[in-house]
């Protein structure tokens, strides 16, 4: 049986004032983190215009049991909680993978 990607989309509002600190996080931590756990970053999207979601990131893992086993482990959900430190509106989605912009 093939295996069938999966893709997690993660949005949520950065505080304002902590944007600097945010953008360390991310780019020095939870990226590269992801990335050991398995998990690739497909895309990120900023909204500039809307009442929506100001980021939108997407990460990729090979399969649904392979996700499974990163959100269950120590390792995201310190990365998480770390995350929302410096958001609001935090929401995750598991969906089917297929490229190009998911909501």
């Amino acid at each position: 049986m093939a295996e069938t990607r999966v893709k997690m989309l993660i949005s949520y509002d950065v505080v304002p004032e902590l944007q600097q600190a945010y953008y360390e996080f991310v780019l020095g931590e939870m990226i590269p983190s992801a990335q050991a756990l398995g998990l690739v970053l497909s895309e990120a999207w900023h909204t500039a215009y809307g009442d929506y979601p100001v980021r939108l990131n997407g990460f990729v893992a090979k399969d649904r049991a392979a996700l499974d086993r990163v959100l269950a482990s120590p390792e995201w959900k310190q990365l998480e909680d770390k995350l929302k430190r410096f958001v609001t509106g935090y929401k995750r989605k598991l969906i089917p993978y297929r490229e190009g912009f998911q909501f």
